[in-house]
């Protein structure tokens, strides 16, 4: 029977006010995915990274303008008066004042379009921008990349923060109640003062633990929130059912083959050397000549009275010039300069090569160590989950044998201090299992959202992470 139109009404009218009324605590906990995609919006590293790309772009625009037309205009006005005497002397010595004023206006303008012919260090210019660009948008692809690792570095960061918190107020509870028992037993002559001295120097260490436990897990939470800009009560850790995947494929030198034509760092520094090939160029520009069209037009006009003993004269000058011509420059010496100017590049493009050589071996370095940490994380997951089951066997084990007198308070204590490093060994075994197959996917130059999306699909439990 189907629900009638009021009562669908009231039934989503009352979990509306049951999710109102959730306290926040209640939320549905955050999974990597979207921690990411909250670090896409608010990472100041990744924001820095796009403005960089984003003036990088504005150098091929700059490097193609001084190739096209350049048109300037330039005009005056000048107004002088001129109100003077002076004696001038005849033949005959004799003395006679001559007085003379003048009042003259003076307008000027001219338009210049200069059009480059020739200009070596222009042409290598705009070539250089081109690289330029092309390496600020391999840059940033690469602080895409960079921001998908360092978010599942700090989120699973504080996984372990809590897992290692839980482990030792676990520990620190057990080691209480232990304590407790010590001193009911001492009490009726069953153990000596020297198992509950250790039983409260055991307590006391492992209040200790969950002291620093408590201090490395806000500092992970604040490291999360420095990347996002935001906190988070709840995450969602790996299930047991997390699944260890082999890299696909399977040979070390595939990824390595990858990595050397695929890594966003490594194609960059390539990018980086062609930029200095093309400095050099830019440099020799400075010892050829230049040609260029200049094509001007320019107007004068000057208009006024003058007044000298001789009389008033009126003037009115007007003077128009157009001229059309080829301007060739030749450098002939400059003090050394562009040589110097050249060598200059060229040592720089000969660091550049070496800083090529040294991010592919870094690269090449990397993606193996990625390539074997998956692998021996894999082993070590494994080993560690068995290890895990043996010290809470071997736990139990020492327990029953100190109930019966076998196994002193020592021996217990030391059990569980094995039990606890167990725990943590596990639960980080796992994190870094995960950071390296992003470490991998990195090194090769192939992760991406939809890489961080499968392993999102890992995770499964929620926890709380305050």
């Amino acid at each position: 029977m189907k629900p009638t139109r009021s009562a669908s009404f009231v039934v989503r009218a009352t979990l509306t006010g049951l999710l109102a009324a959730s306290p926040p605590g209640l939320a549905a906990a955050a999974d990597l995915a979207e921690v990411y995609q909250r670090a896409l919006r608010n990472d100041p590293q990744l924001r820095e990274a796009e403005a960089l790309r984003l003036a990088a772009r504005e150098a091929r625009p700059q490097a193609l303008a001084s190739l096209l037309p350049q048109l300037s205009a330039s005009g005056g006005y000048e107004q002088s008066e001129n109100d003077g005497n002076r004696l001038e002397f005849d033949a005959t010595g004799n003395a006679a004042p001559f007085a003379s004023a003048s009042d003259l206006d003076v307008r000027t303008w001219q338009v210049q379009l200069r059009q480059t012919i020739f200009r070596w260090d222009q042409f290598a210019t705009f070539r250089r921008a081109g690289v330029e660009v092309a390496q600020a948008e391999v840059d940033f692809r690469a602080a895409q990349q960079d921001v998908i690792l360092r978010t599942a570095q700090a989120y699973f960061n504080v996984l372990a923060a809590r897992d290692t918190l839980d482990a030792a107020e676990a520990a620190a509870e057990a080691i209480s109640r232990q304590l407790e028992q010590a001193e009911k037993r001492f009490e009726v002559g069953l153990i000596a003062i020297t198992d509950v001295q250790e039983a409260k120097a055991a307590a006391d260490q492992a209040n200790a633990t969950v002291i620093g436990a408590k201090r490395a897990l806000a500092t992970a939470r604040e490291q999360l929130r420095e990347l996002t800009g935001d906190a988070f009560d709840e995450l969602e850790k790996p299930g047991d059912d997390m699944p260890l995947v082999s890299p696909d494929p399977a040979s070390e030198d595939d990824w390595v083959k990858a990595a050397l034509d695929q890594n966003l760092r490594l194609q960059s520094s390539r990018l980086a050397a062609e930029i200095a090939r093309e400095n050099i160029a830019v440099a020799r520009g400075g010892h050829l000549p230049t040609l260029d069209l200049v094509v001007g037009r320019s107007s004068f006009e000057q208009d006024g009275d003058s007044t000298t003993p001789r009389g008033t004269f009126t003037t009115d000058t007007s003077n128009d010039e157009d001229s059309i011509g080829i301007q060739v420059t030749v450098p002939i010496y400059s003090g050394g300069a562009t040589s110097s100017r050249v060598r200059e590049a060229v040592y720089r493009q000969r660091a550049a090569r070496e800083r090529l050589e040294r991010t592919a071996r870094e690269t090449e370095r990397r993606t193996r160590d990625a390539y074997l940490g998956v692998l021996s994380e894999i082993s070590r997951v494994q080993s560690l989950r068995q290890a895990l089951e043996s010290s809470r066997t071997a736990l139990a084990a020492t327990e029953a044998g100190y109930e019966v007198g076998t196994r002193t308070a020592v021996d217990v204590l030391d059990a569980r201090r094995r039990l606890f490093q167990a725990q943590t060994d596990y639960a980080r075994s796992r994190y870094d299992y995960v950071l390296n197959v992003l470490a991998l996917e990195q090194a090769a130059g192939t992760l991406d959202e939809a890489r961080l999306t499968r392993v999102n699909g890992w995770l499964s439990d929620a926890v709380p992470v305050r």
